[in-house]
């Protein structure tokens, strides 16, 4: 038999989908109702318009009415690339909004994230991002598989049940030593549920004006704030107050979250740098285009007035905020000693257990126990959880061991089950340990 590459032998799955997979190999799954929070796979319905569009694919006006499904153009279909700027312009005054930035849509906001990597630091040794520690899995992945090298600024949860802000100070010290080519943020932050405010994000355009670097920002989460203070993006930046930002910023789109389409599998790398754009054009023309029947369905949020992409935009947020509000307020209430993140924003909380556990006790070992042999009745059912275990999202192999992302996408009525379940799930686990 050939070997394999050490690359392939080396790889383990993801953390946000290894509950799932291990979950899948029990041999009394089909008995077992999985509330599944470990990914953030959105079970809400997509926006009318894209529903009517998908709908009727198959009828006239669609360009798919007689079964022919060509491919696109590599930058993707003007409509599609119209949606996502329409979307970044609905909460952006007018005087501020952007007519001319350049937009290649992508296989998800993680195929754009893996040509933002190679724009910006290229394949190999050459050139370091900086992170924020704790940060979405796919960055460190895809830098892991490109052998990209990151710098990292780590943030705890604190006392105060949220993380500590970003440190200027810290990347600015990064900054001396590493001199990276770029700095990675996620406004509405993915996984720490964290609120970067548009003061910050100003300031760090500062920074990378000064230190003529990309400021790179993952919006996929922009319009889910729960603050006073409105959305933040780097979009927003004045560009009378800091003059020398244009052609430094990138931005990751993407249709899965505030629009409810995970499986359309639409994303977009947006850019104010001309040669940048063209040059992620070029690298995308190997992956030849993305879905041309998910762009043609996103397509149809280009055909919406500002205020109606504002409206939807506060049914999501209101949504999400009542969700997470609600599933803290029970998890308290079940683990009075349980550390839950306050929500500022995005989908997700991060639990810690480190105040009611033993010294033996390993987020990873706890998961697996949940998803492998975890079970608990509720009248005729028999529930499991499923979470997504923090030390995957810390490159810092010290952190996280007792920490877990909630993702906040099953059912209210699953969610509801949630406090419960972990409590029963974690009293069996600690009677084994």
């Amino acid at each position: 038999m050939p070997a394999l590459s050490e690359h392939y032998q080396n790889r383990k799955p993801s953390d946000i989908r290894k509950a799932q997979i291990l979950f899948n190999s029990r041999k009394d799954k089909n008995d077992i109702c999985v509330i599944n929070l470990a990914i953030g796979n959105i079970s809400l319905p997509m926006h009318t318009a894209m529903i009517e569009r998908m709908s009727s694919l198959s009828s006239s006006p669609s360009p798919f009415n007689k079964g022919i499904v060509k491919y696109t153009n590599s930058e993707g279909v003007r409509d599609c690339q119209k949606a996502f700027i329409k979307s970044i312009n609905a909460e952006l005054p007018e005087l501020n909004q952007h007519n001319n930035l350049n937009c290649i849509i992508t296989d998800g906001g993680s195929q754009a994230m893996e040509l933002m990597l190679l724009g910006v630091c290229g394949p190999g040794k050459k050139n370091k991002l900086l992170i924020n520690d704790p940060a979405y899995t796919n960055y460190i992945e895809f830098a892991k598989r490109l052998n990209i090298p990151t710098s990292v600024v780590t943030r705890t949860l604190n006392i105060n049940e949220r993380f500590d802000d970003i440190s200027l100070e810290a990347i600015q010290k990064i900054i001396d030593i590493d001199s990276p080519a770029g700095i990675l943020i996620i406004p509405g932050d993915n996984p720490t549920g964290q609120h970067i405010s548009q003061e910050l994000i100003d300031s760090l355009a500062k920074v990378c004006i000064d230190n003529d670097m990309w400021l790179i920002s993952d919006e996929a989460y922009r319009n889910l704030y729960y603050n006073k203070n409105g959305f933040s993006s780097i979009w927003a930046i004045d560009e009378n107050l800091y003059p020398g930002i244009v052609g430094k910023r990138i931005s990751i789109e993407s249709a899965s979250k505030m629009w409810n389409a995970c499986g359309l599998r639409i994303g977009a790398l947006v850019t104010d740098n001309k040669t940048f754009f063209k040059g992620a054009v070029s690298e995308y023309t190997a992956n030849l285009c993305a879905n041309s029947i998910g762009q043609y369905i996103f397509s149809s949020i280009s055909e919406l007035s500002i205020d109606e992409i504002n409206d939807w935009f506060n049914i999501q947020r209101n949504y999400y905020y009542k969700q997470m509000i609600s599933l803290r307020t029970e998890l308290k209430k079940y683990l009075p000693n349980l550390i839950v993140s306050k929500p500022e924003s995005a989908l997700y909380l991060v639990i810690d257990f480190k105040n009611m556990v033993s010294s033996k006790f390993d987020i990873l070992h706890f998961i697996e126990y949940c998803a492998l042999k975890g079970k608990f009745k509720i009248k005729e059912k028999f529930y499991t959880l499923l979470l997504a275990p923090m030390k995957g999202f810390y490159q810092n192999n010290d952190m996280g061991k007792t920490q877990a992302r909630i993702a906040i996408v099953e059912n209210e009525k699953l969610i509801k089950k949630t406090p419960i379940v972990l409590t029963k799930l974690l009293e069996d686990y600690n009677k084994k340990i």
